[in-house]
């Protein structure tokens, strides 16, 4: 019997030549392949955002901001939030500027209703073009959310949250594509928060010939200012949540901290039109 060869390609007639394949190398293994040359970088830098940016959209409070300050934690040299109100949360802001100063980096603040896509082309044209850095990621993190029982629930308000979660979300990555491919930025990576209820179609197959990976995060229910005043007028539901949870309990946004890292970091190169579920095990029930 022939010895089991490793790493043989097939033929273009789908076959693959088996002799002498005791003395084939792997030559992916040993770092010889058309991807990105990362086998000698130590585990750790592959999750370091040295040298880059990223922008951040629903970056004023809550996940986005928070998200914003752990990137500054793995030195992010410029973190750049977007939200639709005027000013981000100060005591969050706070801790924000003050990793930036502890660890090396800038975050600076622009007001942006992402509905408004001239508005986002702009914001995003401006950011690209000032950035003293490769602004190699973005994260869609902005959304909305109402807790009206379907049956009653009113048009003009459903069209308002599908205007921001849906539409203003797609003109948010097309902004960002747009300048990822003008300016040959290879590896870029873009990260849409969705839902564990169901996330968008992404444009990962699309946008992969210009080196840009897009990623879904789906998180479970997170406990933030916003869901702090859903269970204000219903606390009924935080038990519902509950029950859904292996974990027994809501998420914080610092634990996605993590998963959205590893997203928008090289230690994902080969992460692309994929879903990160991270919901507690709520939806393996």
């Amino acid at each position: 019997m022939s010895p089991i060869a490793t790493g043989i390609s097939p033929t273009s007639a789908g076959t693959a030549n088996l002799n002498g394949g005791e003395q084939v190398v792997d030559l992916a293994v040993a770092g010889q392949n058309d991807g990105p040359a990362r086998a000698d970088v130590p585990v750790l830098d592959l999750f370091s955002l040295a040298g880059k940016a990223v922008i951040i959209t629903g970056g004023a409070r809550g996940l986005g901001l928070c998200i914003g300050t752990a990137l500054l934690e793995a030195k992010c040299s410029h973190v750049y939030c977007c939200d639709v109100l005027a000013e981000p949360n100060a005591d969050e802001w706070t801790r924000a500027k003050q990793t930036a100063k502890k660890f090396g980096g800038e975050i600076s603040y622009t007001q942006l209703d992402i509905t408004n896509v001239d508005m986002v082309n702009e914001v995003f044209e401006r950011i690209y073009e000032e950035s003293t850095y490769e602004v190699s990621g973005v994260l869609a993190a902005a959304g909305i959310q109402q807790m009206i029982a379907s049956i009653d629930y009113p048009a003009a308000d459903f069209r308002r949250v599908m205007d921001v979660n849906v539409a203003g979300t797609f003109f948010t990555i097309q902004a960002a594509a747009r300048q990822m491919k003008k300016r040959k930025i290879n590896n870029a990576s873009i990260v849409i928060v969705a839902s564990m209820s169901g996330s968008i179609a992404n444009k990962a197959a699309e946008w992969g010939q210009y080196g840009i990976r897009v990623n879904t995060l789906s998180p479970g229910y997170i406990r933030t200012a916003m869901t702090d005043m859903l269970l204000a007028e219903r606390p009924d539901l935080e038990e519902e949540w509950l029950r859904g949870s292996m974990l027994n309990r809501l998420s914080t946004p610092d634990e996605f901290r993590g998963p959205v890292l590893y997203l928008l970091s090289n230690a994902s190169s080969f992460t692309t039109g994929a879903d990160l579920l991270v919901d507690g095990g709520h939806t393996a029930y």
